[in-house]
């Protein structure tokens, strides 16, 4: 434990008797960033702790999700400062292209205007005006859930810094031919009229139609199914397998292609499922990404039916129809002429689906850019392999490498205004320059830059280190670089994650982004339920911040973090954490009033009572467990571990054993006084960094200190006293015990029972008063008449409840509970001597058995035990 310097102020300190959460949070937080206590120093000679938070879109607001990952990045970060690392979380946004783009045309909508109105120069001032004016709202929000950010190296994908850093990476990519440009199949929205990345598609089960259609005449004819007919017109090929005895009397022969003029191939390509509907499917290489490669294997005509709107441009009698109009126009078509075999409708299946528009994606043949990802991607996996980057669970592990190993070049060019603009130049002869930030662009007549920008996953790729001022060597990057967790969603390890993999590993001469990647689940509803506004369960956090205070959302986030696995949340256990922060309060508020402090050391052991050495010894062991948890990022475990302790044993336990001391007064008081003042000291270490308000509040009231942010983590001292926690074990067993006869009897938890205690020759005798008190009994006075005797942990509990119970009631209900007891105790034996079954059970089975027989024995003894103890009559 952390030996406390700090003075105890001199009257006792007051605490208003409710904590109000409103009245705390936003004050004590901007004190926090007013005393710099987030700033981090990069000349510090403290050894650096960095974590750059996964950049939210400028276009958000705080949700769970958000409230989620930022819980456990601040608690990551809140221990390490208190440990005495240089800890920097650095906060910063995403541009996010396309959703910023989308907001500013709604607005010219409205005004009866598109972008292409204002030409674009004024277009991207425009957003950059929406940017200052609506954009960062989530950065005040992440100041509501206490975010221990430094907010001084804020940073912006677009700003200065960062847009200097995408200039130099492009530009040495480009120069050694990582970047190129090429006609490939990508995601093409006609919406927002631009290629999208693979996780800006969000697939939804659509009902369509499934349609067979047969392509050739007689013999030399054969059947395709598709769900969309309207792509038949940039048909090239048919391809079946080579394998496939039905069609090899057709591979290599031309077939007519219907509603058109032209005929096609059949290929054979091992690519088709001769397994799979009728085992022949039609190949479109312009709008589809398997037909694509067919086509290139096979040396087929890419022939684009469709321009960026979707609409048909193919000469004849679908020229201009919306794709979906053609759709049906074109099967009706088909029917007409008699080439529909089958038709499936409704057909349920996966379609693609814009995920700021909700537009139908359209895979389409487009001139982009590419990064050339081969060579960047095995040096991102080989960084895990070889162990500079450990993934946290480490079965996640096999994702990642499922994707770094198969990883297909990037399509890293957007059709969009807003973003970084590809810094290459078109000549007037055919020449390309590509430009960097120190270079000036080619000048003259008929140069024109290139139109595109990056896509935003370009730029966050680069995130661990141009936050940090790469390229430039500053002392930022000296220090903080490279940085130690990346805490973020395993639904995004394919995408952000293994970029910034990439761009960290190239750009940084082989030195790693980060050395830890803790992946977390997805936050869901309490019935484990995806959140969605479709299905109405989605939740504002700031709602529950407003209702319970930001330390209950934050715990109940925590409580339920499993490494890798979806987080189920709902209201029901906000609340109970929101009890928890109020009963820290109380419990706090009750060691003050009873003189609690943390002024000098700590009295000997000798001085302490068993209670005193055994809450101690707890506290240690906590302090051992709280850590290992953090190193292995259990936050479920942590929380849950000081949770039972602050609540089960040190308010629960330690407050009401040692009140009766507290009462008494004298030596013994002040001692636990002082133990009592250092457990109290050391939980609110421990809960700070998950619930920081509260706790801070209460210690800095306790301890007279300046703020825990600032204060000493915790060590564990090694104290330990086995003899001290077998003793109050017996204390809780006969406490419990008692209890549980007095609820079975129908006695309220207040009412007073005149009892006789037998502890002679056990540890429980100093105990007495205490026991006493937990259990409401009074002294035995005269015409005392044990009615009920409980043999409990080597004692006897006698208990007169003359006039108490209904005595032939109880009898009778402990006579059924007894029988149900022998029926099991009955059951298990049973079991247990069948030599058959004992031969076939699993081991596990067998023990749950024996645990029931156990159980039942003890059930048996305790009613019968009961039932003596009643009056006869």
């Amino acid at each position: 434990m952390t030996e406390n310097t700090q003075q105890q102020p001199a009257s006792v300190p007051e605490l208003p008797t409710q904590y109000a959460p409103a009245e705390v949070e936003g004050k004590l937080y901007e004190s926090w960033v007013e005393r710099g206590y987030f700033t981090a120093d990069a000349t510090s000679g403290k050894p650096a702790y960095t974590i750059v938070i996964p950049p939210p879109n400028v276009t958000g607001s705080l949700h769970l999700g958000h409230a989620f990952q930022h819980t456990l990045m601040d608690a990551l970060t809140r221990r390490k400062r208190m440990q005495g690392y240089e800890a920097l979380w650095l906060p910063g946004m995403d541009h996010a292209g396309i959703a910023t783009q989308n907001k500013v045309e709604q607005q010219l909508a409205e005004e009866g205007r598109s972008r292409h109105d204002l030409g674009r120069e004024e277009f991207v001032r425009r957003v950059w005006q929406w940017k200052e004016e609506y954009g960062g709202r989530i950065l005040g929000q992440m100041r509501r859930l206490g975010d221990g950010v430094d907010w001084s190296r804020e940073r912006f994908t677009m700003d200065e810094g960062l847009s200097r850093a995408v200039q130099t990476i492009f530009k040495r990519l480009y120069d050694d031919e990582l970047i190129y440009r090429a006609e490939r199949i990508i995601n093409w929205c006609p919406r927002c009229l631009t290629a999208i990345s693979d996780i800006e598609v969000e697939y939804q089960e659509d009902d369509g139609e499934l349609v067979s259609i047969r392509y050739g005449e007689g013999e030399d004819s054969l059947v395709v199914a598709t769900t969309r007919a309207e792509t038949m017109l940039g048909d090239t090929a048919v391809a079946v397998h080579p394998d496939d005895e039905r069609y090899k009397h057709l591979v290599g022969k031309r077939i007519k292609l219907p509603l058109t003029d032209r005929t096609i191939p059949v290929v054979a390509d091992t690519h088709v499922d001769p397994e799979f509907g009728t085992g022949a499917v039609k190949v479109t290489p312009a709008h589809d990404p398997n037909d694509f490669a067919i086509g290139r294997r096979h040396g087929l005509e890419s022939l684009t039916v469709m321009d960026e709107r979707g609409v048909i441009t193919v000469h004849g009698p679908f020229e201009g129809l919306d794709r979906f109009e053609a759709r049906s126009t074109i099967v009706g078509a088909l029917r007409e002429q008699g080439r529909i075999v089958a038709e499936k409708r409704p057909y349920l299946h996966s379609v693609g689906h814009c995920s700021r528009c909700s537009t139908t994606i359209e895979p389409r043949l487009s001139l982009q850019w590419w990064v050339k990802v081969g060579p960047l991607a095995r040096a991102a996996g080989d960084a895990v392999r070889d162990g500079r980057v450990k993934i946290h669970p480490e079965d996640m592990s096999k994702r990642y490498f499922d994707w770094v190993d198969n990883m297909h070049d990037w399509c890293i060019s957007r059709q969009l205004w807003w973003g970084h603009r590809i810094p290459v130049w078109y000549g007037p002869n055919g020449e390309v320059v590509c430009v960097g930030p120190d270079e000036e662009p080619p000048a003259g007549e008929g140069w024109t830059q290139d139109t595109d920008v990056l896509d935003t996953w370009f730029s966050s790729g680069l995130w661990p280190f141009s936050t940090l001022g790469w390229p430039e060597r500053t002392p930022d990057l000296e220090k903080f670089y490279p940085t130690d967790v990346l805490l973020t969603g395993h639904d995004i390890i394919f995408f952000w994650v293994a970029r910034m993999m990439m761009f960290g590993l190239y750009a940084m001469d082989g030195e790693v982004p980060f050395k830890t990647i803790a992946l977390t689940g997805l936050v869901r509803d309490e019935r484990g339920k995806k959140m969605s506004k479709s299905f109405g369960n989605v939740v504002d956090p700031l709602d529950w911040m407003d209702k319970y205070g930001s330390d209950a959302v934050r715990f109940t986030l925590a409580k339920g973090a499993n490494p890798g696995t979806d987080v189920p949340i709902g209201e029901d256990w906000v609340q109970a954490s929101r009890n928890f922060a109020n009963k820290v309060w109380n419990a706090t508020r009750f060691a003050l009033m009873n003189g609690a402090t943390v002024e000098g050391p700590l009295p000997e052991p000798s001085q302490m009572s068993a209670t005193d050495r055994w809450i101690l010894s707890r506290l240690n062991k906590t302090v051992a467990d709280v850590d290992a948890y953090y190193e292995d990022f259990q936050f479920s475990k942590l929380s849950e571990a000081l949770y039972h302790f602050a609540w089960d044993e040190v308010f629960d336990w330690y407050v009401e054993l040692s009140k009766t001391t507290f009462f008494g007064g004298g030596e013994q008081a002040r001692v636990s006084a002082r133990v009592l003042g250092e457990v109290l000291d050391v939980t609110l270490r421990l809960l700070h960094p998950v619930v920081p308000f509260v706790t801070d509040t209460l210690w800095t009231t306790l301890t007279g200190g300046e703020s825990l942010v600032v204060a000493a983590w915790p060590e564990d001292s090694g104290f330990r006293d086995e003899a001290a926690e077998r003793e109050i074990e017996l204390v809780q067993r006969v406490v419990t015990e008692v209890r549980r006869f007095r609820s079975d009897q129908g006695l309220q938890p207040g009412q007073k029972v005149p009892a006789r205690l037998d502890l002679t020759g056990t540890a429980l005798a100093p105990h007495e008063a205490a026991i006493r008190q937990l259990l409401r009994l009074q002294p035995e006075e005269e015409g005392f008449h044990a009615t009920a005797s409980l043999p409990v942990a080597g004692a006897t509990v006698a208990l007169d409840l003359s006039g108490t119970i209904d005595v032939e009631a109880e009898r009778k209900r402990l006579a059924k509970d007894l029988a149900a007891a022998e029926k099991e105790k009955a059951q298990a034996q049973a079991k247990l001597g069948n030599e058959a079954f004992l031969a076939k059970a699993p081991d596990q089975v067998v023990e749950k058995i024996r645990t029931r027989l156990a159980k039942a024995d003890e059930d048996i003894a305790r009613i019968e035990a009961q039932l003596a103890g009643l009056p006869q009559g």
